[in-house]
């Protein structure tokens, strides 16, 4: 059963974006903002796909934290599912995402015309200054910058991978940092063909705000959304939801 919704979820999955994004090229004329909005018809098509098929329902918590303004938004990054899945209830926003997915055609198309903030990941110290400059523009504009801190999608129950990157945004743009927990590995393992059902959940938690120096920023951001993750993941399994997270067996924590 899990197999078969699965293949029914990603053939409507894939072939949704490519209705949505050729119906949608005309917004690519119009503006970034009319762009964004091709997005979120786009994320919403999704997520209700993974309720209806999948079985994957979406829990959206801390509410109240989410910025709809000049901030960065640093995720926990376990799963596609978190990519898109930000995107109906932040305001205004820009990702920071890999350079090459500005070359897959199509979705490359709304990712340049949309404002996204392209990273060279061969440049290091030159990509650092692109990113900065592209995040206090987006800023400027009133945007949220995402950014995915460990800069690739883990295993639920990884071992944290935070990068310089995130510590640089912030001590340079000056603006609060919102953190985000998920459990979504649990239901969308990366490079995975299987869909678990379940309730994967999103947790904005409180703002860090501007000004704390890099060592204690990089500590409280690690510890607040790996306490959170953490628990999320705990409570899945609670329940009896989801894949085993690596590091554990059916009967535990190893």
């Amino acid at each position: 059963m899990i197999f078969l919704r699965s293949l029914v979820f990603n053939v409507l999955t894939y072939s949704g974006f490519l209705i949505v994004g050729v119906l949608g090229l005309p917004a690519l004329l119009v503006s970034a903002e009319a762009t964004l909005g091709v997005a979120r018809a786009w994320a919403r098509m999704n997520i209700w796909f993974m309720r209806h098929v999948a079985g994957i329902k979406l829990e959206i918590r801390g509410a109240e934290n989410i910025p709809h303004g000049g901030a960065i938004l640093a995720a926990k990054h376990q799963s596609a599912l978190d990519t898109f899945s930000l995107v109906p209830f932040v305001g205004p926003f820009a990702f920071i995402l890999k350079r090459e997915l500005n070359w897959v055609p199509i979705f490359g198309w709304y990712t340049w015309r949309a404002g996204m903030i392209p990273v060279n990941r061969g440049a290091r110290s030159a990509a650092l200054r692109a990113i900065t400059e592209g995040a206090r523009k987006a800023v400027r504009k009133g945007r949220t910058v995402i950014i995915y801190p460990e800069g690739t999608r883990r295993p639920a129950g990884a071992p944290p991978a935070y990068k310089y990157g995130i510590i640089h945004l912030y001590k340079e743009l000056g603006v609060p940092c919102v953190p985000v927990a998920v459990n979504s590995g649990l239901f969308w393992p990366r490079g995975a063909f299987l869909r678990y059902p379940g309730t994967a959940v999103i947790e904005f938690l409180p703002a860090i705000p501007p000004g704390l120096g890099g060592d204690e920023f990089r500590e409280r951001l690690e510890e607040v959304v790996e306490t959170a993750t953490a628990r999320l993941i705990a409570e899945a399994r609670a329940r009896g939801e989801g894949i085993v997270p690596l590091g554990e067996t059916a009967a535990g924590p190893v």
